[in-house]
């Protein structure tokens, strides 16, 4: 039994079989990592949790490779574990590749040569960013507890910025509308999966809303581009109807991380009496900026011209750190459940 982690609320206890041990070992860790014998693995995700579980335990013992655990998996310990181990294969959560780029010199890091993201949506930024300080393309990939690990994902040669991959073989996804019809190349739509694993929750009565007509619905919003690459748009509970435009968080906060002032974002939709929602964005400035209302004022113009003008954020308030799960999840939900007086045109 695998425990969420609490992105959205309560956890919820999901059953696998052993035989879905295996079948992670031989899906995505045969087809996209292609590890051997003589890697060595590390990373920050507890082994609680399933991400964690399969990069550092499942996956190097199937292949007789290394692995390298840690008390914590703070960035400084997890780059000091690289440094004092020699490890070659590192999975961690995109916040935390952001934050070693930000702190890594010339001779850090050389031994790795394979790093893989996931945990919750990579920003282009941070792809970007990793690969210009460590010469590393990442390996973005979407898991899900109830899956037991990733499922659509693309190595270091078929990569493309702001796409998730492709579905990993033994596995198919699709996108689906609010009615259960597939819908064409393009199209912002609920992501269903079905595989070698799938969602099996402990007495839990949302069994029923993540299995249907058996697909498993994962919650994601995303769309399918005619390679047939799929795009990360959202949690479903994380899209934001602004007066009759539906606009995707993650979208603003891979803006909003282009600005070099930013060092973390959450984005969230607010309630608004004019627009239903509007756009609030809860920034944390790196070490060495002061926050201000002219900040503020310049990531708003920062977004507009990097997105679409109606999708920046019409609030922005600025915090020291944000809302997360042991695996480094944002938690939007807590966000959006804060009381908040703030209205549009605010900074604080």
């Amino acid at each position: 039994v695998a425990f969420t982690s609490g992105t959205t609320g309560t956890p919820k206890g999901c059953l696998h079989f052993h035989r879905d041990v295996l079948a992670i070992c031989d899906t995505f860790a045969k087809h996209v990592l292609r590890a051997s014998a003589d890697d060595v693995f590390v990373g920050s995700p507890p082994l609680a949790f399933t991400f964690g579980l399969g990069g550092l335990v499942l996956f190097p013992m199937r292949i007789g490779a290394s692995g390298v655990l840690l008390e914590r998996g703070s960035p400084d310990l997890l780059m000091n574990a690289i440094r004092e181990s020699g490890a070659t294969v590192c999975f961690t959560s995109p916040t935390a590749y952001r934050m070693m780029a930000m702190q890594v010199t010339t001779d850090d890091l050389v031994t790795l040569r394979k790093c893989v993201s996931a945990g919750e949506a990579l920003p282009v930024a941070v792809r970007q960013m990793w690969k210009e300080t460590t010469g590393i393309e990442l390996i973005d990939g979407i898991g899900a507890t109830e899956m037991l690990h990733i499922f659509i994902s693309a190595d270091e040669t078929e990569a493309r910025p702001g796409a998730t991959g492709k579905p990993i073989p033994g596995y198919q996804a699709c996108v689906l509308d609010q009615a259960g019809k597939p819908v064409p190349p393009g199209t912002v739509g609920r992501l269903a999966v079905k595989g070698p694993t799938g969602c099996r929750y402990l007495a839990d009565i949302r069994q029923t809303e993540y299995v249907q007509d058996g697909w498993n619905l994962t919650g994601d919003a995303y769309l399918v581009d005619a390679d047939g690459y799929f795009h990360y748009q959202a949690r479903t509970d994380d899209m934001i109807n602004s007066a009759g435009y539906n606009i995707a968080g993650p979208e603003v906060e891979g803006a909003l991380l282009m600005h070099e002032a930013v060092g973390e974002c959450a984005v969230v939709g607010v309630r608004s009496p004019e627009r239903g929602q509007i756009v609030k964005a809860y920034v944390v400035p790196r070490s060495d900026v002061t926050p201000s209302e002219e900040l503020a004022k310049e990531l708003q113009d920062f977004v507009k011209g990097m997105i679409a003008p109606y999708k920046y954020p019409r609030v922005i308030e600025f915090r020291t750190s944000l809302p997360r799960t042991p695996t480094g999840k944002l938690q939007r939900y807590m966000l959006r459940e804060e009381p908040s007086d703030m209205k549009e045109g605010d900074s604080v």
